[in-house]
């Protein structure tokens, strides 16, 4: 196949360009022409919107204009590879810079470089290798910070982030430092309506978070969303959520820690589901074997941790479980964005929230101020919707099958805060509002056993009803800590045994 002098091969480019993809372009290079050198710019475009295809056609563009090459930075090895097979694609000869490499004495053979952030760094500053003549650096992820230490290598190329989500992955270092503008492509709405994403269905289901701990990278920590997405009653509440929304279907989920998705793995196992676990201390062959195994069965389930958010893309998945709780923002949309793939059949997909998630960040397809968050990263995260109001609203509703262990009682429902306007209004203690509640509880045992043992046994099948309603009266006396949350419940839970010990059966 020919070639020309500026290592670009004179071939029809495999991937055609859409319209939205072709005005970013112009964009970018307008930005280009004005600032051809020590010029930072980022931009945005969705999970999904093709911005390897973007810039694989502007390195083709930019070799072809300037005669200067192209440098693109990776965080991880796969991405390393499907850039390099893209670049390919687009008839631009290009050479990966991996752990292989040590050295560059064939530089002057290529105009394009693929390389790991690490692996460049320490060749770089080992003087190992030297690359010259450098006049635009594509940083794919950008929002990682890892890239940042080695900008002082290029500081007189033209830098070029690109990323989904333009908030740091470190709130100390705030990107609106190291890049002078943002170009904010098609957002995930406009590319669901022109039929370029799928859309998402999701589904809520309320998940008490406040034994969860933040730790030092401003995210829940692993420590303790394991004690809370391990134990049974979350791992049941997984699997009917499974059961009720995705059964059949080709289903991702994401767990924060190791022993979560191992505990998930065994549930699901034991009900007679196909599901396979995978975590970064999976072998490369079974891994291998594995997502094999998850593109060619058309049912399977597979648990991860994490490791699949980026440099994976399987258009099958028709279904994304967040068995999780994140604070981060990047986090969540790559989750999603994982299930977004359209393709011939599949215009829509299924997303499970088991982490508050929507609640905290709004829905997928949500429109999202990228320019206020890249100018004003502080005050986003400063102001995102905290556990506690979440939660505030929320509103339980008794499953089925413990409604049906209740139905002899009428009402199984009660309004603390109707209760508590009505106990204050009177000029009684609040803590009237419990006894009432607790009355009602007892009741419903009572009237639904045929002896104290089965009441008492029965009292269990409450805690979440008890737990609930704890949560509305602390809120209604502005006392909403968790050790007196606590206190209150196993108060409530002692005097609704005492009153069964009572009771006429």
């Amino acid at each position: 196949m020919a070639q020309d002098t500026f290592g670009i091969e004179d071939k029809k480019v495999d991937k055609e360009l859409y319209g939205y993809q072709q005005q970013d372009i112009e964009k970018i290079f307008k930005v280009i022409d004005e600032h051809p050198e020590h010029y930072n710019l980022l931009y945005q475009l969705p999970t999904g919107g093709g911005k390897t295809v973007i810039f694989s056609q502007i390195v083709r563009e930019y070799i072809q204009r300037t005669n200067q090459k192209v440098l693109i930075l990776t965080h991880r090895i796969e991405l390393c590879r499907q850039t390099s097979k893209m670049l390919s694609g687009f008839g631009v000869r290009n050479k990966i810079i991996n752990s292989k490499i040590k050295e560059l004495p064939d530089q002057d053979e290529y105009m394009c470089f693929v390389a790991m952030v690490e692996t460049l760094n320490n060749r770089l500053n080992d003087d190992k290798v030297e690359l010259e003549n450098v006049g635009l650096v594509i940083i794919d992820e950008a929002h990682y910070n890892s890239f940042r230490k080695l900008f002082k290598f290029f500081e007189k190329s033209f830098i070029m982030g690109v990323t989904a989500t333009p908030l740091s992955s470190n709130i100390k270092l705030p990107m609106k430092d190291n890049y002078r503008e943002l170009i904010v492509g098609d957002s995930i709405g406009s590319l669901i309506e022109k039929g370029f994403l799928a859309k998402a269905n999701t589904y809520s289901y309320d998940v008490g978070l406040s034994s969860l701990k933040v730790g030092i990278n401003g995210d829940y920590t692993v420590k303790s969303s394991e004690e809370l997405y391990s134990n049974f009653s979350m791992q049941e509440k997984l699997l009917d959520a499974y059961m009720e929304k995705s059964q059949g279907k080709k289903t991702l989920i994401f767990n924060n820690g190791i022993n979560t998705s191992r505990e998930v793995y065994e549930t699901f196992r034991n009900a007679g589901y196909d599901i396979r676990h995978l975590d970064n201390t999976t072998s490369k062959q079974d891994r291998r074997d594995i997502l094999k195994w998850f593109k060619h069965t058309p049912d399977a389930i597979l648990t991860s941790v994490s490791i699949l958010t980026t440099g994976f893309d399987e258009p099958t998945v028709e279904t994304i479980i967040l068995n999780r709780a994140t604070k981060s923002l990047t986090l969540y949309y790559q989750m999603i964005g994982r299930g977004s793939r359209v393709l011939p059949g599949k215009k829509e997909f299924t997303v499970i929230d088991l982490g508050n998630n929507a609640a905290r960040f709004g829905l997928w397809s949500a429109p999202v101020d990228w320019k206020q968050i890249f100018r004003s990263p502080d005050y986003y995260l400063e102001n995102l919707v905290s556990d506690e109001e979440i939660e505030q609203n929320f509103k339980y509703e008794m499953p089925p099958d413990v409604r049906k262990q209740f139905a002899n009682s009428k009402e199984v429902e009660f309004d603390i805060e109707a209760a508590y306007d009505e106990t204050i209004a009177k000029g009684l203690k609040s803590k009237t509002v419990l006894e009432r509640s607790i009355e009602q509880h007892a009741q419903m045992c009572i009237e639904n056993s045929e002896d104290v043992f089965d009441a008492r046994i029965l009292a269990k099948e409450l805690d979440e009803d008890i737990a609930y309603r704890i949560r509305r009266y602390s809120y209604c006396i502005s006392n909403s800590t968790k050790n007196y949350r606590d206190w209150l419940k196993e108060d409530y839970k002692r005097k609704l045994r005492l009153r069964i010990n009572q009771g006429e059966f």
